[in-house]
């Protein structure tokens, strides 16, 4: 890239929203001019919290970074990129695995709007072992999640699963 894109969407379920989902957003805030949060429906992974829920954790974790909005969405990404007319697209990479999937989507989204630039950022390496799923067990099964997840998420997920 010649000069700095102006808008980068990181989407994703954030479910709930982690240390590395936050490292990524920080790290993609100094390469962009703007960086929009999408936080996907994703009605098919059946998700701890809900769409609402999880746009609240992510809205209140990035209050004070310049630059950075939170947003839900429904439907395809793609779609959604184009309407938010974004330039780039940013994902987050922890491991070989993550990669390899990112790869093929990758393919997907150059196919349907070829011009996508797509960056793949990998999290810091001692946050490379969290994953959302990881937390929303240990968060299931009554464990903290302090260590995993910015303290406004944590204490925002303590206090919906304890409405349940």
């Amino acid at each position: 890239m010649s000069e700095k894109a102006r808008l980068a969407v990181f989407p994703g379920t954030f479910d709930p929203p982690t240390l590395g989902h936050f490292d990524i957003i920080k790290r993609a805030q100094r390469l962009f001019d703007e960086v929009l949060i999408a936080v996907a429906a994703s009605p098919s992974k059946h998700t701890l919290f809900s769409l609402k829920e999880r746009t609240q954790m992510l809205t209140e974790c990035c209050r004070d970074l310049d630059r950075v909005r939170v947003t839900s969405f429904t439907g395809l990404l793609v779609d959604f990129l184009k309407a938010q007319q974004a330039q780039v697209l940013v994902r987050g990479v922890r491991t070989v695995a993550d990669y390899d999937y990112e790869i093929q989507l990758t393919g997907m989204y150059r196919t349907m709007m070829p011009e996508l630039e797509i960056v793949m950022l990998p999290t810091s390496g001692e946050l490379s072992f969290i994953s959302s799923t990881l937390v929303r067990e240990v968060l299931i099964h009554g464990g903290k999640i302090d260590a995993f997840a910015p303290p406004t998420v944590a204490a925002l997920a303590y206090q919906l699963k304890a409405q349940r």
